[in-house]
């Protein structure tokens, strides 16, 4: 019987292991357990808006019309009011669906956040 709780401990330890290790986003925050690098303000017309254009609001997710999760992320206004679930799934590597985002690009858009998503 200790034999298997032995085994049983060392398998759950394992897969903890390997979980926590899969959600490391390389110090962006969340569950990796880093900071974001904000070093300097980010702009929502240069740094953020061609992330969100080019990776979310794509055809299929939340392109104009859509009723995906958030709905459409095409304007500031609609970033904007969905910017807590945009950090989340951003810290968590959850969206994009269809591939991730650098590190520069995660940074970027919860740096841009954390400073009140201003619409610069």
């Amino acid at each position: 019987m200790k034999k298997y709780f032995i085994i049983i401990m060392i398998l759950s330890s394992a897969i903890t292991w390997v979980a926590c290790s899969k959600s490391n986003d390389g110090g962006l925050g969340g569950s990796g357990g880093g900071s974001n690098n904000c070093t300097t303000a980010k702009s929502f017309s240069s740094d953020v808006n061609p992330i969100i254009q080019s990776t979310c609001a794509v055809s299929g997710c939340h392109e104009a019309g859509s009723i995906n999760g958030v709905g459409p992320l095409t304007t500031h206004q609609q970033i904007f009011a969905a910017r807590a679930q945009i950090k989340t799934a951003v810290n968590n590597g959850t969206m994009p669906k269809n591939g991730s985002l650098t590190p520069t690009q995660k940074n970027n858009i919860l740096c841009w956040i954390d400073a009140g998503a201003p619409n610069n």
